[in-house]
């Protein structure tokens, strides 16, 4: 992330913060299911295979492959129309959120959720950079090594704030999070119209960027 300016950096920390906000939503909706990390989805998939739960198996099964069907979307808007615009991809992430709260709001709860699913793989085409992920936004676990690499490379004489930046991604997920949590036990999955502002509030922001470069 050394390679962003700060503008970029807090637009990374901000959608970092969205996907801890919707991923708790989703995990409380569907009662211990995540919508946006799939490493998790992926231990209780096996879990579920190795006790017999088929159901909660059919339902991890659908929500990865939710999730990956929005990165494949995801990264065809980015290479499509610029990767280094932004904007495409946030607009599609907010337009699968708001589909996803339409149709939890109707009682559609299954097709809404893979929808939701799908936003949070698009996501992470937000930063993509010669068709791979520069910056993982949904996922903290590398953040977090690379953290960690980074203070171990200040501790040896190399440049002493280099980490910071991937322990904000990690702190905006958290935050992220906490806040998702709290606004659906207020007013249930309604709370997804909140992270839909606040992604086309960033596709704002990155297109009259792209503009003006």
């Amino acid at each position: 992330m050394q390679h962003y300016g700060r503008g970029e950096v807090a637009l990374a920390v901000t959608l970092s913060g969205v996907a801890g906000y919707v991923d708790a939503i989703g995990f409380l909706k569907l009662g211990g299911f995540f919508v946006s990390f799939m490493s998790g989805n992926s231990t209780r998939l096996g879990v579920a295979l190795a006790t017999s739960h088929w159901t909660a198996a059919l339902t991890v099964i659908g929500l990865v492959a939710a999730f990956v069907a929005g990165v494949v979307l995801g990264a065809l808007t980015a290479r499509a129309l610029g990767e280094t615009r932004r904007s495409p991809v946030l607009v599609l992430e907010a337009v699968l959120l708001a589909a996803g709260a339409v149709l939890l709001a109707l009682g559609h709860d299954r097709v809404g959720v893979a929808a939701v699913a799908m936003a949070m793989g698009a996501e992470n085409a937000v930063f993509q950079r010669n068709g791979d992920v520069a910056v993982g936004l949904t996922y903290m676990t590398g953040a977090l090594v690379k953290a960690g690499q980074r203070i171990a490379g200040a501790m040896v004489g190399g440049e002493p704030n280099d980490w910071w930046r991937y322990a904000l991604l990690w702190t905006g997920l958290a935050a992220g999070g906490a806040l998702g949590a709290l606004s659906y036990l207020t007013i249930g999955a309604a709370a997804l119209w909140f992270a839909v502002a606040i992604v086309l509030g960033g596709a704002l922001w990155a297109e009259r960027r792209y503009r003006a470069v």
